[in-house]
């Protein structure tokens, strides 16, 4: 990763454009064309440097479910259930914890009622409990990391 990515990835973690070519107008604040944009964004996406590009949306606010969801899982059986929970559409982030719970994730569904019935099915593909904890107040925390 040189300057000029690190540089992308700080800028498009303060906000996305809402215009008719917000890649020409992001790549014009930091003197590139907007092609090398779209090209280092899809290269650090290939490379795994970035795991997703794409909007958050506010599932609740659309009328859906959210919840942040955790299961006890075997170290020696981790990846397959990782490979089984990132299968799921609805799963929007998955990470490992040094944790007697050792997977979290982020459940986001269409409607309410959704979040339970993802949840019985990830425990039967997977063969393992998950503990659903959904969220009682919200916070807004303005995470960036500056690279």
């Amino acid at each position: 990763m040189d300057a000029t990515d690190r540089a992308i990835i700080n800028r498009l973690q303060l906000s996305f454009p809402i215009c008719e070519r917000p890649f020409r107008q992001v790549a014009a604040e930091l003197g590139i064309e907007e092609s090398d944009l779209i090209a280092r964004l899809e290269s650090m996406l290939a490379r795994k440097q970035l795991s997703r590009f794409g909007p958050m949306y506010h599932a609740e606010r659309l009328g859906g479910g959210l919840s942040l969801c955790a299961i006890r899982v075997p170290e020696a059986d981790f990846e397959r259930v990782n490979t089984v929970v990132n299968g799921f559409p609805e799963v929007a982030h998955n990470y490992a914890r040094d944790h007697e719970f050792s997977m979290w994730f982020v459940l986001a569904t269409e409607t309410p009622d959704r979040v339970d019935e993802v949840l019985r099915e990830i425990e039967q593909a997977t063969g393992y409990q998950v503990y659903n904890m959904p969220k009682q107040r919200e916070f807004f925390v303005g995470l960036r990391f500056d690279l």
